[in-house]
């Protein structure tokens, strides 16, 4: 393959990773009839149904026999699997709680919060427009938590949680197949004894609703990984301030989807938040490529 087709390829894969990250508000609203806490069993569950057979068909297995028997890698993905646990629960419940601007916010700020752990936790130091971007972003969410009077703890649970979650994965010495095969594995079998147990009482929705609702819970699994795997072949073929102008995508998506199809209200000093995390944003990108063109 040309170094032309690779990044055909890979802005294609990445784009479509990111459409589906962005318009998954869509899926987990078609659920919003069952609990969030019983989505996200099941998407564990079958996720880890899908993935397992991945590890062998691509050669992982190796990779996954050294992580599982590794204390202080399981150690590390127990951790991560407790922090993408809480921010997959967030999300589906803020979808369909109609709490759909504030996840869109989270993920716009994301990336100052990456920014804000790396300097805190990995010594790096901020450059001139990265500083100015943060402080624009604490500016939005202190407005809105001042003259809205919400504070907006779904947004900032959201981007901290992801943050810190691709903070310790960091360390952890293992791939995005194999380690998110590890992260569903850990929460599978307590997550099965949790739907056995609630489907004793009556209270499950697997086949007892409807075969719509069962079809649209397995397939939780291609939502969840689908977009990963994606994302990994866009990754390796794109140049990095290319994947972070693609970021935005989905947080942009998720805005559009919930004022102009869910008619979630946006008052004039949550619209204000925004445009100030945007300009952060367009700082912070326009910073990542003059740093990258001048180091790379």
């Amino acid at each position: 393959m040309t170094m032309e087709k690779s990044a055909i390829t890979g802005l294609g894969a990445a784009t479509t990773a990111y459409l589906i990250w962005g318009l998954s508000p869509i899926y987990w609203k078609s659920l919003a009839t069952v609990p969030a806490f019983e989505i996200l069993m099941h998407r564990m569950i079958w996720s880890f149904a899908f993935l397992a057979p991945l590890i062998f068909f691509t050669g992982r297995r190796s990779e996954f026999k050294a992580a599982v028997t590794s204390p202080r890698v399981m150690l590390i993905l127990l951790a991560t699997t407790l922090l993408v646990g809480f921010n997959w629960f967030l999300f589906i419940w803020a979808i369909n709680s109609n709490h759909i601007l504030q996840t869109s916010l989270g993920y716009y700020i994301n990336p100052l919060v990456n920014v804000l752990l790396g300097m805190v936790f990995l010594k790096e130091r901020l450059r001139r427009m990265q500083i100015v971007a943060l402080l624009l972003a604490t500016v939005a969410v202190g407005w809105m938590a001042i003259r809205y009077g919400h504070f907006p703890w779904v947004s900032l649970s959201l981007a901290l949680s992801f943050a810190f979650y691709g903070l310790i994965r960091k360390i952890a010495p293992v791939g995005a197949l194999v380690g998110l095969t590890v992260e569903t594995m850990l929460l599978s079998i307590p997550a099965l004894v949790y739907l056995i147990y609630i489907d004793t009482l009556g209270m499950g929705s697997f086949l007892k609703a409807t075969t719509r609702i069962d079809l649209l819970l397995i397939g939780a699994a291609l939502v969840t990984a689908l977009p990963l795997l994606l994302f990994t072949v866009g990754a390796r073929r794109l140049h990095f301030a290319t994947i972070g102008f693609l970021q935005y995508l989905a947080p942009s998506c998720t805005f559009l989807l919930a004022t102009l199809v869910y008619n979630e209200p946006l008052a004039q000093s949550q619209l204000l938040t925004f445009i100030l995390i945007w300009v952060a944003l367009v700082l912070y990108s326009v910073d990542s490529v003059v740093y990258y063109r001048k180091t790379g």
